[in-house]
């Protein structure tokens, strides 16, 4: 994996969002906040993970700090640290404890994305895998009145990862990969 400019990072960051995440309905809360630009995208520059931590803990106070009309969600992309999957799983833990230890557990969460993202008790190859597999390490952080409001509004939302599975079941990887192929 070639180390990408930021430019480049949030570009490949922003083709996912809409041609998968959103374009997929992979995630139907995505779509009215990207469309009002409320999505902030952040390249890291860390190499090591307690750099990380520290603007993980930066962007968690910023966004908490903010109006949600400004800025509803943030995407903190880091492709210069944690690219083994087994290592960027372990910092969750870190992440969570960041999100205690600023007092803002029920305010805010951190959902994780990554090139090789694997669920527990899946193969790496499986298909599954797809729905949360992203161009670059990336941690979402999420309001939790976001996350509410939405299941109001989708009051099935424990069908979401389902449905997801099986949207990128039918599209296979292939048909993944297509999504992003460059178009002559």
């Amino acid at each position: 994996m070639q180390t990408p400019t930021h430019d480049e990072a949030i570009a490949s960051t922003r083709e996912w969002l809409e041609k998968a995440v959103i374009g997929l309905n992979l995630c139907p809360f995505a779509k009215s906040v990207y469309v009002k630009n409320q999505v902030r995208f952040v390249v890291s520059d860390a190499t090591e993970p307690a750099q990380l931590a520290e603007e993980l803990a930066k962007e968690l106070r910023l966004l908490a700090d903010s109006s949600p009309e400004e800025i509803d969600t943030t995407l903190l992309i880091h492709p210069y640290v944690l690219q083994r999957f087994l290592d960027f799983n372990e910092f969750q833990d870190i992440a969570d404890a960041i999100v205690e230890e600023l007092e803002l557990d029920g305010v805010l969460q951190v959902a994780s994305f990554h090139p090789k993202f694997q669920f527990g008790g899946t193969g790496v190859n499986d298909i599954g895998n797809y729905t949360n597999r992203s161009p670059w390490p990336t941690q979402h952080l999420i309001r939790e009145a976001s996350i509410d409001r939405a299941v109001e509004a989708f009051p099935e939302a424990e069908a979401i990862f389902e449905r997801n599975i099986d949207t990128v079941t039918k599209l296979g990887v292939e048909g993944w990969q297509a999504l992003f192929a460059p178009k002559h």
